[in-house]
């Protein structure tokens, strides 16, 4: 089996690293995804995401937010690791033989109804947005709650701003209001950096068949997540997880499939896939079932293609 170009859409390492004080850089850290893990799993890109969330405030959030961005310039790209800020850094970072890193926010409460933050986020090198978490912002409501408002006129200045700047909208978590919202207005591909298919396991946080499908009419991509709770009831496995590849790729999501692990998010991971040293064994069970090319959209190749058509120069 080649080697793919690999891509995990979604970790929650800078968080972690953050609450258990981590060291990145210390292979014995226990990090689902530390550099030595990330480097022993072959990712050539990984999304390095800046969640704080509820309790905190939306202005304490945004304080957080700034210590994480610092943390990833500082800590995370001072060995082995380049941040992604335009289209060419892909290229240029595997030419110079090094891992590259973009950095994503989950949740946009920090925004505070201010459309300036979201340019100074950008301009701070953060290249992707979840519009919410489980909760309800500014912009819109996330899946946890029981009211679903839509888009707020907010969130719609936010997503016209992000396709103008070239920033990823990034539709997990979103209620289905706000999610429809999205696809009215997407000028660009949109993504779904962790989530799986609802038609196989019933979990709000798992998307419809109507859901993904319109995701593929974006151009977009899905990245499936080892959250076990996402994958089935009971303990979850790569076994359980290819039924969510298989159904989504029945669709027709061969060019809108990936990854996204939610490593470093989680407490529980599933039985055969701990950490991102195992991601071998996923990528060689989507290999025995669908083959090198296949295979290859699904490693990178979908996420790699969205970035590039979404980034500026």
């Amino acid at each position: 089996m080649e080697k793919h170009y690999l891509i995990d859409g979604h970790a929650d390492i800078l968080y972690r690293m953050e609450k258990e004080g981590l060291d990145f850089h210390d292979p014995n850290s226990g990090l689902h995804l530390g550099y030595d893990r990330l480097a022993k799993a072959g990712i050539d890109l990984q999304f390095f995401v800046l969640f704080s969330g509820p309790p905190y405030t939306p202005e304490e959030q945004l304080t957080m937010t700034l210590g994480y961005i610092d943390t990833f310039h500082e800590v995370i790209c001072k060995h082995g690791i380049r941040p992604v800020l335009s289209r060419g850094d892909l290229q240029k970072n595997r030419e110079l033989g090094v891992r590259s890193g973009l950095l994503s926010i989950e949740g946009g409460d920090l925004l505070q109804g201010d459309i300036r933050l979201l340019r100074m986020m950008y301009r701070m090198g953060v290249r992707a947005m979840g519009l919410t978490w489980n909760n309800g912002n500014c912009i819109a409501d996330g899946v946890g709650e029981p009211e679903d408002r839509g888009l707020t006129e907010f969130g719609r200045e936010v997503v016209r701003e992000m396709h103008r700047l070239g920033m990823v909208v990034d539709v997990a978590h979103l209620a289905p209001k706000g999610f429809w919202d999205v696809m009215e207005m997407a000028e660009a591909p949109i993504i779904a950096s962790h989530a799986n298919a609802r038609a196989i396991h019933d979990h709000r946080r798992n998307l419809t068949d109507e859901q993904l499908q319109a995701i593929f009419k974006t151009n977009g991509v899905v990245g499936v997540t080892y959250v076990p709770a996402f994958i089935c009831e009971g303990k979850a496995s790569i076994a359980a997880l290819m039924r969510h590849i298989d159904h989504i790729l029945s669709l027709g999501g061969e060019n809108h499939l990936g990854f996204g692990s939610d490593f470093d998010g989680i407490e529980t991971t599933m039985i055969d896939m701990e950490h991102g040293e195992h991601y071998d064994r996923l990528i060689e069970a989507v290999n025995k079932a669908y083959g090198d090319d296949v295979t290859r959209k699904i490693c990178g190749g979908n996420f790699k293609r969205v970035l590039e058509s979404i980034l500026k120069e």
